[in-house]
């Protein structure tokens, strides 16, 4: 390698041999069990194993971040994902909860030095739940499981 050549880290996208836990949030259920299910399917056809897979509930989203940190602190995982579904109503009761739980998750993770990723669908009402949740918006819950592949990747590398 020349002296002058970039060093490039990055994450590769397969999930062989990668343990990840998912804690999902019980409040909005119908659709944070789609974010699960998405999930899952994405670790799978990235080459995980349904087996390297463990499945944590929560109540609701204020309460992820808890089960985040046992999990992420625990040493078992190579990445946490943090599922569930925000959907404002008429107050700022659900902007007061996002915002909280993204700081939370994001503190977790530089603080255990494993990979925490944010999964929390926030929403303005019903439809856009359910187009982010698998339909023509896609599955967060993938997407969510994508970066949790990656970021677990290069992890190893830094």
């Amino acid at each position: 390698m020349a002296k002058d050549e970039l060093t490039v880290l990055e994450g590769n996208l397969s999930a062989a041999g990668l343990k990840i836990a998912v804690v999902c949030a019980r409040f909005n259920e119908f659709f944070v069990s789609k974010l699960f299910s998405g999930a899952v399917d994405a670790i799978v056809r990235h080459g995980g194993s349904r087996g390297n897979i463990t499945q944590a509930w929560v109540p609701g989203s204020f309460e992820l971040p808890f089960a985040v940190s046992k999990l992420a602190k625990s040493g078992k995982y190579d990445a946490v994902i943090a599922l569930g579904v925000v959907i404002q109503g008429a107050t700022a009761h659900a902007s007061t909860i996002y915002s909280q739980v993204s700081k939370s998750l994001a503190q977790i993770g530089m603080e255990s030095g494993v990979p925490v990723i944010y999964g929390v669908v926030t929403v303005e009402n019903i439809e856009q739940a359910i187009e982010r949740s698998g339909t023509k918006a896609g599955n967060r819950g993938a997407d969510a499981a994508v970066a949790a592949i990656e970021m677990a990747n290069l992890n190893k590398k830094l």
